[in-house]
């Protein structure tokens, strides 16, 4: 691939289209880091000056709160990209964009898993989980998540990498792994478990809350225990589910780089999610036995 192709993004598509598409693209992307950038910098900065991380929850949320931040520092270059169809950085900074990108769907979707799990334990089983659900563990449960996330990386980027030397045309952010890679088939496995995960909770913890809880785990506002997990389901059907499972259908795959667009609108609603996490529902009696 020449230079040439590798900084000029306006090549065969109808010029018009691609114009239209790629504003889109720049808006969307652009409204996402003006919100998003705030409301995660906030969120972070008042889970470590307001909550101490003696809660698996505040560890889980904060590593997500992380995620986010890194997916929203990306994104200036995604505005610049599709605003101007110029990349100026070079391949290996296109590959490991695409890279954050993507991790911040893996590890998301399984932070936001394990918070689910958290809370589910927190309610069903508080006095048995106690000796589970540890800061300490928490925080190595975030370790190995980070790093299975960062280990697929290695090939991906490899794979990545190989496919922009080999195109006839610069296309950084709308790679997608052909189905005859294992590779195309990780996301969307990974995301498919996280999701049946979130519903088996959910429908746990609903079915929970209509029976008599214990003294041991008091919850005085049941309507904004079940926010939080139907929020989790709404993340993973409108924003990880779309653009994970496209990969699977022909017909969908030009579909890919709107739908990880959409995805990119994650990060402003989980601040939602801590909202409803720390607003005084939870007990502070449940709060202690968590730590």
């Amino acid at each position: 691939m020449n230079r040439q192709n590798m900084h000029n993004f306006s090549v065969t598509e109808n010029g018009t289209e691609r114009e239209m598409r790629n504003t889109a693209y720049s808006l969307v992307f652009g409204c996402v880091l003006t919100l998003g950038l705030p409301l995660n910098a906030v969120s972070l900065w008042i889970f470590l000056r307001s909550h101490s991380l003696s809660s698996p929850s505040v560890v889980y949320m904060v590593n997500l709160v992380i995620s986010d931040l890194l997916l929203v520092m990306s994104l200036p270059m995604r505005v610049y990209f599709y605003a101007t169809g110029t990349w100026p950085l070079g391949k290996m900074a296109c590959v490991w964009i695409t890279m954050t990108f993507h991790n911040n769907i893996r590890s998301s979707s399984i932070f936001i898993t394990f918070i689910c799990v958290d809370r589910l334990l927190a309610v069903v089983y508080p006095l048995r989980s106690r000796q589970l659900r540890t800061p300490s563990k928490a925080w190595k449960a975030a370790v190995v998540i980070w790093l299975f996330v960062l280990v697929v990386n290695i090939p991906e980027s490899v794979y990545f990498s190989r496919y922009l030397n080999q195109s006839k045309e610069y296309t950084c952010f709308e790679f997608v792994h052909p189905l005859t890679s294992p590779l195309a088939y990780l996301q969307p496995v990974l995301v498919l478990t996280m999701f049946t995960v979130n519903v088996v909770c959910t429908i746990l913890m609903s079915t929970t809350l209509r029976r008599r809880l214990s003294e041991s785990a008091m919850v005085s506002n049941k309507v904004n225990v079940m926010l939080i997990f139907l929020l989790n389901l709404i993340m993973f059907t409108v924003f990880f589910l779309p653009a994970s499972v496209a990969v699977f259908f022909e017909s969908w795959r030009n579909y890919v780089p709107p739908l990880l667009c959409l995805a990119s609108v994650n990060c402003c609603l989980d601040p939602l999610l801590y909202y409803f996490s720390f607003d005084g529902f939870w007990k502070k009696r449940d709060v202690d036995t968590s730590a």
